[in-house]
């Protein structure tokens, strides 16, 4: 049969190495983030309060067994592809059901995020979403911070046309280890960008950096405790990102 796309979120992978290795305090970390180019945002448990796989999971009726396979992939106990293939394996979820989770349980925004990212605007900083996460998803929440559709890397699902589950597309490049790394890279190739910044609450953020130049732990909705042990500067909120602008 023929199957045609749909989008895609998990998170995981295994801590890689640490951010470059010249930035080495926290306020030379928020140096950085003060004259970023371009700040590159997590999506799930960072940008919005859930995690996308985990809600569609418990739309599922397998809630429980998904949400414990999230928690060891975002702490980076698990490959980021493995976590993924076997979570979709269990919750094989249809077309219908992910349309319909969209409707009744659209993403929550993280308090703070819109001002934030109005504040980048402003400073003409481009700001992008990299996300293992559902990409319908990611762009529902991209048309609500005013960024542009062209910005977001996220993963897809795929259906057959009669809208049974077929698996997902593993062309992404946020569909395996190191994927988001990829991202940056290919962002400072295409743009020019000198300093990026990744913000973000899991192992495959942190991962990132580099090629990222600084890596900000958020744990304003959950903290992994190795991402926060790794962090040359972890916050709990997106007010003290603005607090930090305004020192510009």
């Amino acid at each position: 049969m023929k199957f045609v796309e749909f989008c895609l979120r998990s998170p995981c992978l295994l801590y890689h190495r640490r951010c470059n290795q010249t930035m080495t305090t926290q306020s030379q970390t928020q140096e950085m983030f003060r004259r970023a180019e371009a700040v590159c945002f997590d999506v799930d448990s960072t940008v919005i309060k859930e995690e996308g796989i985990d809600e569609l999971a418990k739309f599922c009726g397998v809630g429980d067994a998904v949400t414990e396979m999230t928690r060891n992939a975002m702490g980076g106990s698990v490959t980021f592809k493995k976590a993924l293939s076997e979570r979709l394996s269990i919750i094989r979820c249809s077309r219908e059901q992910v349309n319909k989770l969209i409707t009744d349980h659209p993403p929550q925004l993280t308090a703070g995020i819109k001002e934030l990212v109005d504040r980048l605007h402003e400073r003409n900083v481009k700001v992008f979403l990299i996300s293992g996460g559902f990409r319908c998803i990611v762009e529902h929440v991209a048309t609500q911070l005013d960024i542009p559709l062209d910005h977001v890397y996220a993963n897809r699902l795929k259906f057959y046309f009669n809208g049974e589950y077929a698996g997902f597309d593993d062309s992404q490049p946020t569909a395996e280890s190191g994927g988001k790394g990829r991202v940056i890279n290919m962002l400072k190739e295409q743009y020019g960008f000198k300093t990026v910044v990744m913000i973000g609450d899991g192992a495959t953020d942190l991962e990132a950096c580099p090629p990222a130049s600084a890596f900000i732990g958020f744990g304003g909705n959950v903290v992994r405790p190795q991402v926060k042990e790794r962090s040359l500067w972890y916050v709990t909120s997106f007010g003290e990102l603005l607090k930090e602008l305004e020192k510009i």
